[in-house]
């Protein structure tokens, strides 16, 4: 017998993730959408879900409440803000409805928060649900380990003029999971250089920003040697694939513990 679709809730339907999940769920065979909400106020409020999305009728309203649109649920899929994915979380703690949260710009006082809700259902969250990066990450931590600690490190990250946080998530996750590997003090991962700063220590990790245009995301970690360099790049075209990654997520969680789990979680099966 084949598993029965996975009955999908996608909050801030309206913003660019949040259509493109929308679309996702529609076209994607295991899945169904069983919900849709924004934000108090909207003029989405009361509309189809997809009329909402310029995707024609889906026969789903939009809802300014996850409460009540949690009703059968499987799954709620959150690229939101900070503040309304631990509202999410809350709700979905009290429904036990597992969540995939793809939000970035976490305080570690929210991760913590986030953390704490996960003890009540399963939560995937990550800052980039993107398949390739993710394995970008974990060969950027193995290569760390293997060049030692005679390669200065640096990590550049750019996105679109519209990202309101800043080093993205992802780039300091990247910069996490090197100083992990590299058994380094977070305290060493520096995000900015400004002034007569003195010479570069050894552990130090650097972490640089861009913005501008339309860019989706791209990460390059730089390893920097004496009379040699190398770049690991990931760059991401489209949208699509942090939502085909959340999809994959969500049909993970289902059946998972309560605990909070990431991408590599997900991609090991």
């Amino acid at each position: 017998m084949p598993a029965p679709d996975v009955k999908t809730v996608i909050t801030g339907v309206t913003g660019r993730m949040g259509q493109m999940l929308v679309k996702l769920v529609r076209d994607s065979e295991g899945f169904v959408l069983s919900g849709g909400t924004e934000k108090k106020g909207s003029a989405a409020v009361g509309l189809d879900v997809g009329l909402a999305c310029h995707l024609g009728m889906l026969e789903v309203p939009v809802s300014d409440s996850l409460d009540a649109a949690l009703g059968g649920a499987n799954v709620v899929i959150d690229f939101t803000t900070p503040e309304a994915s631990i509202a999410h979380a809350k709700s979905c703690a009290a429904k036990k409805v597992p969540l995939v949260v793809g939000s970035t710009g976490f305080s570690a006082e929210a991760k913590a928060q986030i953390g704490e809700l996960a003890r009540e259902i399963p939560i995937v969250m990550s800052p980039n649900m993107s398949i390739g990066v993710n394995l970008v990450i974990e060969i950027a931590a193995q290569l760390a380990t293997r060049l030692g600690k005679d390669f200065d490190i640096d990590i550049l990250e750019s996105h679109h003029r519209h990202k309101k946080d800043a080093p993205s998530g992802t780039a300091l996750r990247l910069a996490e999971e090197i100083a992990k590997a590299l058994l380094r003090r977070p305290e060493e991962i520096r995000t900015s250089r400004v002034g007569t700063i003195g010479e570069r220590r050894r552990e130090e990790i650097g972490v640089q920003t861009l913005r501008g245009g339309d860019v989706v995301g791209e990460h390059t970690v730089y390893f920097f040697g004496d009379g040699e360099r190398i770049e690991l790049t990931h760059r991401a075209s489209s949208r699509e694939q942090f939502g085909r990654g959340a999809l994959r997520a969500a049909k993970w969680i289902q059946g998972k513990a309560p605990g909070l789990y990431g991408m590599s979680d997900v991609l090991g099966g």
